[in-house]
């Protein structure tokens, strides 16, 4: 029994998607039974890297939709709107949904939910987070007999591209990312990735899957690498680390009425070369899960780009195609009701806890009056604050006139509250110029 699909979007992923669907030899015995039916594009008359029939090309969205012929609907074209209605119009009219669109999920995935829990439908969302990595699934179903600790990754293949290439090549921030756009792996405009957006908006799916509840975008910490200064990742390198971007979500504590705390941010963080993710290099993603009593458990792979991305998305596709089978339709015509398993849905409320009473480990590096003394004040400041040291270290400053150092200390984990009390402190010492770097820590 064949399948309709409607394509919202016929971009690198759409394309990837189509392309997969029209070569279904060597693939899963289902994929033949799949069908286009509708693609939805902006421009009838662009060139395209697949050749479609142009009968099933329009720049209706809706009209993709609202087709009887299309059963399935994917949504890859990306953005806020019309992205949301187009995927809430599909529920509403009782055809599942499979998304790769983090921006809509991350900010309007509570409400995409309740919608299709109502409506009795699917939304499948797991080339969201990780391209061709299997990290969705796995949250809601393998790993759910875990109490999840702590998930941490990195996640945004552009960044750390940039990061690792800054890392080989002693190269300038501006330098790589210029080479990044060249190369395809940075758009025209790098704001989502080197700020650090992006991996927010996955970090944030990530967590409601792992912790069970909504967790709202906007509030999550978030610094990207774009004031990242190559001599941090020279010096970091001394040190015995390496520095990527990570989005990290963790369990803190757990609230009176059940509500799990969480500490939920994205930071440019140095990584102890002996750490799982200190390997992950160029463009490929990697997220680790830490829970009892699996331990820990890491997802490697490609994180971006047509042919993983699409792998995910058809992978989706395939799911809800076999459970149709498996399972039969309604006598209307729709899907069978929702494995909750496969659903997306709270089980409990998550809260971000105030980032002051979040506890880290940090790397600072200070600019200052070269003079004896001065590592001394700096650790009296530390110290009267209740910040333990694991390391202090003068180099000579760069680009100055003799008479200044750079002063890099790690510290012990410590509560942010007290760090930010001991930095004032500091920052007030006559014999500093100014703190030139603050970065996380594992």
């Amino acid at each position: 029994m064949t399948i309709g699909i409607g394509l919202l979007g016929l971009g690198t992923v759409g394309a990837g998607v189509a392309q997969i669907l029209a070569s279904p030899q060597g693939r899963h015995p289902l994929v033949a039974e799949l069908a286009l039916r509708r693609v939805a594009v902006r421009d009838l008359q662009r060139p395209r890297p697949i050749d479609l029939d142009s009968a099933l090309l329009t720049t209706d969205p809706e009209a993709v939709i609202d087709d009887p012929a299309v059963e399935i609907v994917v949504e890859v074209m990306g953005g806020l709107e019309p992205a949301r209605s187009l995927i809430l119009r599909a529920i509403a009219a009782g055809k599942p949904v499979v998304t790769a669109n983090k921006a809509v999920i991350a900010r309007y995935g509570e409400e995409i939910a309740a919608a299709a829990a109502q409506r009795g439908v699917y939304v499948l969302i797991e080339a969201a987070v990780g391209g061709g990595i299997p990290i969705i699934e796995p949250l809601k179903q393998s790993l759910g007999a875990n109490r999840i600790q702590r998930v941490s990754g990195i996640i945004n293949g552009t960044t750390n591209y940039i990061l690792s290439r800054m890392a080989d090549e002693g190269a300038a921030y501006g330098e790589v990312l210029a080479d990044a756009q060249r190369l395809g792996y940075a758009e025209a405009d790098p704001a989502a990735d080197v700020q650090g957006g992006d991996a927010a908006d996955k970090i944030a799916i990530l967590a409601a899957l792992a912790y069970g509840g909504s967790v709202p975008r906007q509030a999550i910490p978030t610094n990207g690498i774009d004031r990242l200064d190559a001599r941090d990742v020279a010096y970091a390198e001394q040190l015995g680390y390496g520095v990527k971007l990570l989005a990290v979500a963790e369990q803190v504590g757990l609230a009176a009425d059940g509500a799990a705390e969480l500490d939920v941010s994205v930071n440019p963080t140095l990584v102890p070369r002996a750490h799982p993710l200190a390997g992950v290099n160029g463009v490929n993603n990697a997220i680790l899960v830490e829970g009892d009593p699996v331990g820990r458990v890491m997802f490697y792979g490609p994180g971006a780009g047509a042919g993983p991305t699409a792998s995910a998305v058809v992978a989706d596709i395939l799911n809800i195609a076999g459970i149709r089978q498996v399972s039969g339709v309604t006598s209307q015509g729709q899907p069978a009701p929702l494995d909750p398993l496969l659903a997306a849905g709270s089980w409990r409320p998550c809260r971000l806890v105030d980032p002051a009473q979040t506890r880290h480990r940090n790397y600072v590096r200070l600019r200052t009056t070269d003079q004896a003394g001065v590592i001394g004040r700096i650790g009296t400041c530390f110290g009267d604050a209740g910040v333990s040291l694991q390391s202090i270290v003068q180099f000579q400053a760069q680009g100055g006139d003799g008479g200044q150092a750079e002063i890099v200390v790690i510290t012990h984990e410590v509560s942010e509250a007290a760090f930010r009390t001991a930095m004032a402190a500091i920052e007030a010492l006559p014999v500093v110029d100014h703190v030139a770097a603050c970065l996380r820590t594992l």
